[in-house]
């Protein structure tokens, strides 16, 4: 092989041969995206600092136009074969929904086609207009409609649509442009509906696509069941269209294009006939359903009959959730979806934030709670012989001390980790999530002192003053609210950008609404430490929607831990690896009377809850579930023994390791392989306990069972080696034994050069020139110092 061809990296390649090619074939510089990430990078959890694994990244991206891609193309050094690069080539072209992946190595250029399933040989790329005839013929698309489909998104500044969004809103226009009048988008939350709901509308918009073929803009509705999910789309996405925008509220008007409304707005109730049939069932052109997986599409909804109402408009339904049984009536209305995008790829990819579970543990929710005999509630009403659990408590049975042992531990657990770190709380009902608020205040007095609003209660009943507290909650720059305890208000539609726990204090048995609830979280502000976020489950809700095989979106770690009646952790932790909504989105709640104790009379039908003051509850465990860097769930483990497991499967034996340790180019990348799995060697010698020794020693004895060595242990028997010593005399000396000093005080990072010598004492001997001088030269002092290090590794200790 040509010595000169050996040398050549995929850069070359690229740049010497493949761009020429693309060029010859009529490609241009805004049809070429070179060297295209289209992933963030897996973000990785399996010590106390996340770190991100390797982008994916295109080395061509191939665009017709600048919002429509056609191909992929993997480029490799020309000593490979063209064939090398294939595979990646058609996994990233099926990421990235294209029809066609080219490989090539600069000389050979190999061409697979989706639509046929052949790969073929080819001399030259095609160019962008034979693509695209080709991609038109195989989905049929008349010269009229592919003219729209090319229609331009409107470009948001710093933000353009990410690959699963682009997919999401070409497949949604092409699918409406062809005719098909019932359409469904499945994105995991957090993952940009909203922008996708706006880029079709605008697109369809722009195009002057109407369903009767006039030439006019067309009428679009965009429903959803909550002003939440509205208002904040209309005033800030969909603030492009201008005064093309109106929310309907109270009157029907029939002058705007881009309209906007919740259900219970239009809908008929017993008070008045629905407000929906003020308009012709022919009026919209486009109803975009957001979160439709919430009652719009069941047989018995009363929301049924709007959409029934306009079924001649074109309809796409946007969830989070994919098909179960709880949301089965939405896929058969609705149909399959045009494209899927779960929460395990938005966490694969790196757009979703990881997150730990703590599954919280208290006695009474371990063992069940009975009454004594006989024994009388707050108001003096004897409660009824029973073993009450998780389900029945704060439903039937309310017990003070186990909210107090929550709130303690919830509070603990803020102030370890951070009391500003912005958290929701999940009660089971307003009432239950006024008695946390109340709780969790009385435990902070300090922090309410200083901000009156640090924790505050948001659901209906709340009106104007909760909605308020929201709003100041979901902003970026504000310090409080942080703590908001709701029942249901919040579970979907509210997007807290830097939510850093969710917190459930009450049973949840739909999937639906538990990646609802998730989803709070999963939104990653990297300018904001934004990274991952904390579930802590005190009703095993969590763990066990987990461990269904429909979850597509494991947690990242999951600790156990046991706490006393104090909210005080005692033992731990350990990792162990619907009713529709009412206008406000509150679930609604049964009406009863208030207990009162000079009232004998019985109290009403609805379900009665029984108080009690006197009883006493812990915290008995506390479980953390992590994943490890495949996103695997991390069984019962503690982070040593997973870098034991991670050590011994990248390297063979103590020696491999030791060899590719004890050189600085191969040690960075031992180091960059295991921080790539989620380990951080700074978090692993705090979690073994032991921070003198040297990560190397630490690593070997984990994974192989060998003697710990400290580093100053290495330093004295490397001081014992006159043979080194005696090569250098004089300052080159006291400079190299100063190194190994700063190695035996602070760690392996001081032998990183030149950042060494920028630090006293050895910046005492100069500049880096003049102490490269004293060993005479640069190489010279690389040499000592490679030396230093290779020796350091390989003298025998005592």
């Amino acid at each position: 092989m040509d010595k000169t061809l050996m040398a050549h990296t995929e850069a070359d390649t690229c740049r010497q041969f493949v761009l020429p090619r693309l060029y010859a074939a009529q490609w241009n510089d805004t049809q070429i995206a070179e060297q295209r990430t289209f992933t963030d990078g897996r973000i990785v959890m399996a010590g106390e600092t996340p770190v991100r694994k390797k982008q994916k990244r295109a080395d061509y991206l191939l665009r017709y136009t600048r919002d429509f891609p056609l191909a992929v193309v993997e480029a490799k050094v020309v000593h490979k074969t063209a064939g090398d690069g294939m595979q990646q080539a058609k996994d990233y072209a099926q990421i990235l929904g294209l029809q066609f992946a080219y490989a090539t190595n600069g000389k050979e250029i190999l061409e697979f086609d989706f639509l046929t399933g052949l790969e073929t040989k080819i001399v030259d790329f095609p160019t962008p207009k034979e693509l695209w005839d080709r991609l038109k013929a195989s989905q049929q698309l008349s010269e009229e409609n592919s003219e729209r489909l090319l229609t331009p998104s409107y470009q948001i500044s710093g933000k353009p649509p990410r690959y699963y969004q682009e997919i999401a809103i070409n497949r949604t226009i092409q699918s409406v442009l062809q005719g098909s009048k019932r359409n469904l988008l499945t994105l995991a939350t957090g993952t940009g509906k909203t922008m996708v709901a706006f880029q079709i509308a605008w697109k369809l918009w722009s195009a002057r696509w109407n369903k009767s073929g006039e030439y006019r803009r067309p009428r679009v509705l965009f429903l959803a069941d909550r002003n939440v999910l509205v208002d904040e789309p209309k005033d800030k996405m969909f603030a492009p269209f201008g005064d093309a925008r109106h929310k309907i509220e109270g009157e029907a008007v029939f002058s705007r294009e881009m309209y906007f409304a919740i259900y219970q707005a239009l809908a008929e109730d017993s008070s008045r006939p629905g407000l929906y049939r003020e308009y012709a069932p022919d009026f919209f052109d486009l109803i975009i359903v957001d979160e439709c997986h919430r009652g719009s599409a069941r047989d018995e909804s009363r929301w049924r009959e709007i959409l029934e109402y306009f079924d001649s408009a074109y309809q796409v339904g946007m969830t989070a959730t994919p098909l179960r049984d709880d949301n089965k009536d939405t896929y058969k209305y609705f149909g399959n979806p045009l494209y899927t995008y779960s929460l395990g790829q938005g966490i694969d990819d790196g757009f979703l934030a990881p997150y730990r579970v703590h599954r919280i543990v208290s006695t009474v929710d371990a063992a069940g709670w009975r009454p004594t005999q006989g024994e009388r509630d707050r108001y003096g009403r004897e409660i009824p012989d029973a073993l009450y659990g998780t389900p029945e408590f704060e439903r039937l049975i309310v017990l003070k001390a186990r909210t107090e042992a929550i709130a303690k531990h919830l509070s603990a657990f803020m102030q370890q980790n951070g009391v500003f770190a912005k958290t929701i709380v999940f009660c089971v009902d307003q009432e239950h999530a006024d008695e946390m608020r109340r709780v969790l205040s009385n435990l902070n007095p300090g922090l309410l002192r200083q901000h009156p609003d640090y924790v505050v209660r948001v659901v209906s009943d709340e009106g104007p003053i909760g909605k308020a507290h929201l709003s100041h909650f979901m902003e970026l720059e504000t310090e409080t609210p942080v703590i908001v305890t709701t029942s249901q208000m919040l579970t979907t539609g509210v997007d807290v950008q830097t939510c850093k726990n969710v917190v459930i204090v009450r049973t949840v048995n739909s999937m639906t609404e538990f990646k609802q609830i998730i989803g709070r979280g999963t939104r990653v502000r990297e300018d904001y430490g934004k990274l991952f976020f904390d579930i802590l489950d005190y009703t095993g809700s969590a763990t066990t929607l987990f461990a269904d095989p429909a979850f597509d979106g494991e947690p990242a770690l999951i600790t156990e831990e046991e706490v006393n009646g104090e909210g005080e952790v005692i033992d731990g932790p350990r990792i162990v690896g619907d009713e529709d909504p009412d206008e406000n989105g509150e679930e609604p709640e049964p009406v009863r009377e208030d207990p009162n104790p000079l009232d004998d009379g019985p109290i009403n039908a609805a379900p009665r809850k029984y108080y009690v003051d006197g009883t006493a509850v812990e915290i008995a465990t506390h479980l953390v579930y992590d994943l490890d860097a495949e996103g695997r769930r991390v069984e019962v483990r503690k982070l040593t023994d997973y870098s034991a497991e991670t050590v011994r499967k990248l390297y063979e034996s103590p020696l491999d390791l030791t060899t590719r340790w004890s050189l600085a180019a191969t040690r960075a990348e031992v180091i960059g392989a295991l921080q790539e799995r989620g380990i951080i060697l700074k978090d692993l010698a705090l979690a073994a306990g032991q921070p003198e020794v040297d990560p190397l020693d630490l690593l070997c004895n984990l994974a192989y069972d060998t003697q710990l060595i400290t580093r100053k242990q290495r330093t004295e028997a490397l001081k014992s080696n006159t043979q080194f010593f005696t090569k250098y005399t004089g300052e080159a000396a006291v400079v190299l034994m100063q190194i190994l000093e700063k190695y035996s005080e602070f760690g392996v990072a001081e032998f990183d050069m030149p950042d060494i010598f920028k630090v006293q004492p050895l910046s005492e001997h100069g500049n880096v020139t003049e102490i490269a001088a004293i060993f005479g030269g640069t190489d010279q002092l690389m040499q000592a110092v490679e030396e230093l290090q290779t020796l350091l590794y390989t003298s025998q200790t005592e």
